[in-house]
């Protein structure tokens, strides 16, 4: 295969971050017709092979293909041309919409809108789960898992990365058994190569954040704290990290409101990029709330830094072992536990979600978040059903269905009562 030149890469990967709406599954899409069928750059088997490996990871597997893409066609440098293109049109997005809504969030014009987009959340959410479960839930173990998962984040409240690392090891010891051959590395790359390439992605890494630590910016230590945490723990992409995330940002840390943590995911979902581009969104809102937009600026970039980060550490560091990793029968046993509990703990996401887009009091309790029916709000019910039935049956492309949402709910707004 002819090496790419850096302005093909450059235009080609570009496309794919400025059209990468509507989650991975249609990001990854994406990539398949313009990496493998319009242009042949890679073969579906190393495709297939490379996707594969980025679900094993942490972190937002479309955006580490399109890493992993960039760095198979020309190494190091394109790997960071792609998987940088990727990710910052929907990060320059986000800026301005941050920034936005924290200046005009709270009026009652776009409280009405958000009240449609939130509607849309709830179904998108929905939806995200019912196309998991359907790749995910291949038998009987596997149901069993998902709602032992489900059980444990929503009545026992365990911490999300217990539930991941549980599953993983369950599934890692169920597949001792597995009769395919695991297939030797034909290839070895140099230990060295292989250290000395993880060594400097850790730096950039873990240097900022424990330079944070010995700062006196509170925040931002804490910012970069838990989004380095984070990035170690986000199997299943967003959806999944996103209970434990607001369980953190909004009772731990108090750092956003439900409410605001809501709006952030309607707001993420209108931009190009990976979903978990809501963590920037998280840090610029907590900044300017407890400094102003210098101090907001500062904390979506060290979200950003944290979150990306570590994304590059594992594809320049295991690129070169995918082909070997991939047919690795107790590694795919591993995945395949993940992928069921990450079911289980996006069902808990999509109650928490309804329960709060539908009641205007929700109470935590020893067996999970309870509402209070007479706060039932009747509208935010009724464009609920109106985004299930535009989602089901128009089939709009996600920007296009999020801003017919908007309307709606500032059309319901106007109705006196």
């Amino acid at each position: 295969m002819a090496e790419q030149s850096t302005p093909e890469l450059f235009r080609v990967f570009g496309r794919i971050g400025l059209l990468s709406f509507g989650g991975p599954a249609a990001q990854i899409a994406l990539m398949q017709r313009e990496l493998v069928e319009e242009r042949g750059w890679l073969d579906q088997a190393e495709f297939l092979r490379a996707l594969s490996f980025c679900m094993l990871l942490p972190g937002p597997e479309a955006m580490q293909l399109a890493t992993y893409a960039g760095w198979k066609l020309r190494g190091t440098a394109g790997g960071l041309i792609a998987g940088l293109l990727f990710v910052l049109p929907g990060a320059a997005v986000i800026f301005a919409l941050a920034l936005a809504y924290a200046s005009y969030g709270q009026l009652p014009l776009v409280q009405a809108l958000f009240l449609g987009i939130k509607a849309a959340v709830v179904v998108i959410v929905l939806m995200a789960l019912k196309g998991l479960a359907k790749r995910a839930l291949r038998g009987r173990g596997d149901i069993l898992l998902a709602l032992a998962a489900f059980v444990a984040i929503f009545a026992l409240q365990l911490p999300f990365p217990l539930i991941i690392a549980v599953a993983a090891l369950w599934g890692f010891w169920r597949s001792k058994h597995d009769s395919a051959p695991e297939q030797p590395i034909a290839r070895p790359v140099p230990l060295g190569q292989t250290l000395s390439t993880a060594a400097l992605w850790l730096a950039l890494w873990l240097v900022p954040l424990g330079l944070l630590m010995l700062s006196d910016q509170r925040l931002l230590a804490e910012l970069a704290q838990f989004f380095s945490t984070l990035a170690v723990v986000t199997f299943g992409g967003a959806y999944a990290v996103l209970a434990y995330m607001t369980q953190t940002v909004v009772s731990d840390f108090g750092w956003l409101t439900t409410d605001q943590m809501i709006d952030a995911l309607g707001l993420a979902e209108t931009t190009p990029g990976p979903l978990i581009l809501v963590t920037q969104f998280v840090g610029i809102l907590a900044g300017i709330g407890q400094g102003g937009a210098g101090l907001g600026i500062a904390a979506g970039i060290v979200a950003l830094w944290m979150t990306f980060t570590p994304c590059f550490l594992w594809i320049f560091t295991g690129a070169p072992y995918i082909d070997a990793l991939a047919h690795r029968p107790r590694l795919r046993g591993a995945l395949a536990s993940i992928t069921a509990a990450v079911v289980g703990v996006i069902l808990n996401l999509s109650l928490w979600f309804a329960l709060h887009v539908l009641f205007g009091r929700v109470t935590p309790t020893g067996f999970g978040p309870l509402p209070d029916w007479t706060s039932f709000h009747w509208q935010a019910a009724a464009l609920t059903l109106l985004a299930a039935l535009l989602y089901l049956r128009l089939a709009l492309p996600l920007p296009a269905f999020l801003a017919v949402m908007a309307v709606a709910g500032f059309a319901l707004d106007q109705i006196p009562l």
